[in-house]
């Protein structure tokens, strides 16, 4: 059985869409469709698909965060395999077979899918978000170890442990756990996940100094040096940056981006490893991307 797990706070107006997205998909096996969130907003949006489908399941959870509420539904759900996916975010039709499918592989213990941004790239922070997914799906297809990305993703459950309810990104964490319990974790390219990124530049650094900060945490909780993601490791694909600019402006808005990616891993170095500021205050909802 397969259990699909949508996790949301505040998103009535884009939860809907979510389920609508994940019931088109042609998935062989049976399969449950969880909702989670702290809010009767997005649970009572849900609750109306809930009603014609007995498919759908709601689960309330106490609003403690993301990686809580995880914890918590890893215990109820009835899947060996289970997919993770967002409320603010919506799938391709037949994405969610594709993950399955890679994971007939015993060898694999998570399968990632393939975030594609919904924002133009005519803006600067929309090229921004273009640009970075690009390269990170370049990066994915050819990698030896991947992390996946929490916009959507399958696990095995069998391989899955409690995480630190401070934990600022799970699809980082459980990438680990599946790393060090042996297994590979695979890349679904047309598992297309769509996502809006952020639009102003605040909302930008608050994003990503909780996605980026979630791998800087993961070198303390595993007690890795060798993470995925640094500033040591953008640095040595600044040239592979450089090649994706078309025109003046792109390559200008390219030269921003990679100053901009300075700072935020010094904010992230200053934040979290010299202030250890509290999760509750990096883990702040971005509602530009609503």
């Amino acid at each position: 059985m397969i259990s699909i797990i949508i996790t949301g706070y505040k998103e009535p107006k884009t939860i809907g869409r979510a389920i609508e997205q994940i019931l088109k998909n042609r998935i062989k096996d049976k399969f449950e469709l969880i909702v989670t969130a702290p809010d009767e907003e997005t649970l009572n949006v849900a609750k109306t698909y809930a009603l014609k489908d007995k498919r759908i399941k709601l689960l309330k959870d106490e609003g403690k965060g993301k990686p809580s509420a995880l914890n918590k539904i890893f215990k109820k759900v009835k899947g060996d395999i289970l997919v993770l996916t967002d409320a603010d975010v919506y799938v391709s039709e037949n994405s969610i077979q594709l993950l399955i499918d890679k994971l007939k592989d015993k060898k694999i213990g998570a399968v990632s899918g393939h975030p594609v941004p919904t924002n133009s790239k005519d803006s600067k922070l929309g090229y921004w978000a273009n640009l970075l997914t690009e390269m990170v799906h370049q990066w994915r297809k050819k990698a030896k170890f991947i992390s996946c990305s929490g916009y959507l993703y399958a696990i095995r459950k069998e391989l899955l442990q409690p995480m630190p309810e401070d934990t600022l990104s799970d699809d980082a964490y459980n990438s680990h756990i599946v790393k060090n319990k042996g297994y590979g974790i695979d890349y679904s390219e047309k598992s297309l996940v769509y996502v809006k990124y952020p639009d102003s530049f605040s909302d930008w650094i608050k994003q990503k100094k909780r996605s980026a900060g979630g791998y800087n945490q993961i070198k303390y909780i595993f007690k890795e040096k060798n993470i995925d993601r640094s500033l040591t490791k953008e640095s040595a694909g600044i040239f592979q940056v450089l090649k994706y600019p078309k025109t003046f402006k792109e390559y200008f808005w390219t030269i921003e981006l990679i100053f901009a990616r300075i700072y935020l891993w010094l904010l992230i170095f200053w934040d979290i490893n010299i202030k250890k500021t509290e999760f509750k205050k990096v883990w702040v909802r971005i509602e530009s991307t609503k």
